[in-house]
């Protein structure tokens, strides 16, 4: 008679929560999880490399063991509920039924973080219009700064992600909210911008930079390693980015006010973060 050996536990597709600048304590739901999985491989990413870049569709984990998750959680420690993980979330082709899982455990707030490009499907608007916040990734007003940052997956074009968030601006009456990752690749284009974001109309704008470490691979931990405290538990070295200044970033934050009307946050501005 041979022994076995004993299975390991699933990892969590519940974590944190975890301390954002723009949301407070923002609990973390992911639905991929094993794998990083993502429609781009931005090279600021805190996932570290991504394992696997595709824009197909599938289901990573079963609702079932999101509920399950969900279970445990201390909602009295979350002011929000975010959408992101280890990678893209609107590649998972549940994704309604894990943000209706979610809607049965709390009123609190649930944001979704999502890079737009599958954005122009209107299945994907379809689950995800119901929801309090979007918050947009543009982290590039051209096809070739698109290549160089965010190094999408095949066929994906820039006017196709735009188009996208134009149509789910008409469709969605929570908060749309665009991010743009400010970096010495893209700072010089700021006012490019300008034109993209008339044609989407997001309520609010939001600068940062990378100024975590960037990890060399991926591990499950980076979710919500902001400190990177983990990676140096884990063995997983890291590598510091260059940044835009602190002037570079409020003269874009300044520009964007002033040429759209929209409010604009900054990882800069009062919203630093300690």
């Amino acid at each position: 008679m041979t022994e076995s050996t004993p299975s390991l536990p699933q990892p969590g597709t519940v974590y944190g929560p975890v301390r954002s600048w723009r949301y407070g304590r923002s609990l973390g739901i992911d639905p991929i999880v094993e794998t990083s999985t993502c429609s781009f491989n931005c090279i600021y990413c805190q996932l570290g490399s991504i394992q696997r870049i595709t824009d197909e569709r599938r289901i990573f984990v079963a609702t079932d063991r999101v509920r399950r998750d969900l279970a445990a959680v201390d909602w009295d420690q979350v002011d929000v509920v975010g959408i992101s993980g280890s990678g893209e979330p609107t590649l998972a082709l549940n994704l309604d039924e894990i943000i209706a899982a979610i809607r049965e455990c709390t009123d609190r707030p649930i944001h979704l973080l999502t890079n737009a490009t599958l954005l122009d499907r209107p299945e994907v608007r379809c689950q995800i219009v119901g929801l309090d916040l979007i918050a947009c990734k543009l982290d590039a007003p051209d096809m070739a700064t698109l290549r160089l940052i965010n190094r999408p997956a095949a066929g994906i074009e820039l006017e196709r992600i735009i188009e996208g968030m134009v149509a789910l601006r008409a469709e969605f009456h929570g908060t749309l909210s665009l991010q743009v990752m400010l970096m010495p690749a893209n700072v010089r284009l700021i006012e490019s911008w300008v034109p993209l974001i008339e044609r989407i109309k997001p309520d609010m704008i939001q600068l940062n930079t990378p100024r975590r470490p960037y990890p060399t691979r991926w591990y499950l931990e980076s979710r919500g390693d902001h400190e990177r405290l983990a990676a140096a538990a884990a063995g997983v070295a890291t590598r510091q980015l260059r940044v835009v200044t602190p002037e570079e970033a409020r003269a874009a934050e300044t520009m964007l006010r002033q040429r759209t009307g929209i409010n604009v946050l900054s990882v800069y501005g009062e919203h630093d973060p300690t």
